[in-house]
């Protein structure tokens, strides 16, 4: 699998997950201060996977929380799925 490949797989699994919490979280719009927990539970062993890692739920909930503070920090308005897709390949592959 080409560079290319792994990061249109990476911010598809993103943009699913984003759905999928939303779902989780219908009754409040999405909205969950504590979507890092929910999202590390769901990405953990599909992230490692596709970026042939390993982290803990610890590491990658860290990790989830840096991105996000460095995404609204550099580009507020960014496509989140892109921006955490650059995120991951730069440090992954």
């Amino acid at each position: 699998m080409t560079d290319i490949d792994i990061a249109e797989k990476l911010e598809e699994l993103l943009r699913k997950t984003g759905s999928e919490h939303h779902k989780a979280f219908i009754k409040t719009n999405g909205e969950d201060p504590e979507w890092p927990l929910w999202y590390a539970d769901y990405l953990l062993d599909k992230l490692a996977k596709l970026l042939n890692a390993k982290f803990t739920k610890s590491e990658l909930i860290y990790l989830l929380v840096m991105v996000e503070k460095e995404r609204a920090l550099m580009a507020p308005g960014a496509d989140w799925p892109r921006y955490y897709t650059n995120f991951f390949i730069e440090r992954y592959i």
